[in-house]
């Protein structure tokens, strides 16, 4: 995994490096500019193809685990992350293949968005982290929250950990799971089920 970050005052308007201007129409807030996006972005896309043109924004599709999953088989992926009321939208339309929102909420700037979305994406590459396995059993992976775990001791101050995790049959263990991941999406995300 590669990441490069670029600042497009680099490829602002003038003396100042302008990127930004009052939005046509009024009303408050200031809105990127297309020629500092154009230039960078088509000077990214001279030298390589890319998958996907992403725009970080409060109205693209909500980020959710099949999502990440699709883009971590993606080669090279751009990001770009609006600030202040978004980016032109001339821009959106010419260059942006997928709007990503990561929640119901608005945040001063796409970087954080940005973070968000490149850790879930880079997490299930292979080699990220040391366990492959323990990715493929995350939260929303089989559409369920994860089930309940436990660590050393077995018992601390008075709770134990359940038997059957200790029984060393992993069918058994496996069912344990399945049940307990059900139930607790059941209780609070029954949305995931859809129609049980």
């Amino acid at each position: 995994m590669e990441i490069h970050i670029h600042d497009i005052r680099d490829f602002g308007i003038g003396n100042y490096r302008q990127v930004d201007d009052y939005p046509y129409g009024g009303g408050g807030g200031m809105v990127l500019k297309p020629e500092p996006l154009a230039a960078w972005l088509d000077k990214l896309l001279a030298e390589r193809t890319y998958d996907e043109i992403i725009y970080l924004t409060p109205d693209g599709k909500t980020l959710n685990q099949k999502m990440a999953n699709g883009l971590s088989l993606k080669s090279n992926l751009i990001l770009i992350c609006g600030h202040y009321k978004g980016i032109d939208q001339r821009i959106r339309d010419k260059y942006v293949t997928l709007d990503i929102s990561i929640g119901d909420y608005v945040l001063s700037g796409g970087e954080q968005a940005a973070v968000v979305l490149t850790d879930s994406i880079v997490r299930i590459l292979p080699g990220a982290i040391g366990d492959e396995m323990s990715a493929l059993s995350d939260s929303f992976q089989d559409n369920l929250l994860a089930p309940p775990v436990y660590t050393k001791p077995e018992v601390w101050e008075g709770l134990k950990v359940p038997d059957v995790l200790l029984s060393g049959n992993h069918k058994t263990i496996d069912a344990w799971r399945l049940d307990q991941a059900l139930e607790i999406t059941r209780k609070k995300r029954p949305d995931l089920l859809g129609n049980e």
